[in-house]
């Protein structure tokens, strides 16, 4: 219910609202949408350890639901394709949450710095934080760093939904993948494996 109550306004839609990630040409223009810059990537952490459960401490990482031996790989593979693609990383913010943080580090390295308004919704209990919380996605998403540039912010399925307005579907937004967004709004998501296919890795 307290997720409900708190969507609020959803981003501005450009693309299509769907199940399923994007393929072919839609897949292509995305990446040519990265390449060119002006553009903010949401990327969802790596593949996690579903064994695992969250406390709700952000400290703790033995409490929290990690990567998995496949999350790590995927991110290393995940940022070796970004830069093949010639992706022109701005920002690289993370959720502070372990899951997040290790992936946007094995990806970008030191390049990445902990943004605590990407924290996810179980690890926010105060109503008024995650009202803040989704509305500061909702404007940072459709605002790149700089003209040239694509941001990239690592964090999580629910509080994206909650910034778009609706639920989103494992099938829809995967561990590892990109919710692409420009400043008209939000685009479509790239799977992880279909950008190593578009980077031939």
């Amino acid at each position: 219910m307290r997720r409900r109550l708190l969507l609020g306004a959803p981003l501005l839609l450009t693309g299509r609202a769907g199940a399923q990630t994007a393929t072919g040409a839609e897949a292509a223009a995305l990446v040519a949408i990265l390449r060119a810059g002006n553009a903010v990537a949401v990327m969802r952490h790596g593949i996690t350890d579903r064994s695992q459960v969250d406390t709700g401490d952000l400290a703790n990482r033995a409490g929290q639901r990690n990567l998995s031996e496949a999350g790590r790989a995927q991110s290393l593979r995940t940022g070796r394709a970004v830069a093949a693609l010639g992706i022109p990383l701005g920002e690289v913010l993370t959720s502070p949450v372990f899951r997040a943080r290790d992936t946007a580090e094995l990806a970008f390295g030191v390049r990445a710095r902990v943004e605590d308004e990407l924290t996810a919704d179980d690890y926010t209990p105060d109503p008024a934080l995650l009202r803040r919380r989704i509305s500061w996605l909702r404007t940072r998403a459709l605002r790149p760093s700089a003209p040239s540039a694509t941001d990239i912010l690592v964090g999580h399925i629910v509080l994206l939904g909650m910034a778009l307005g609706r639920s989103l579907a494992q099938s829809e937004y995967p561990e590892g993948a990109f919710a692409v967004f420009t400043p008209a709004g939000f685009r479509s998501v790239l799977a992880a494996e279909t950008l190593w296919s578009l980077a031939g890795s």
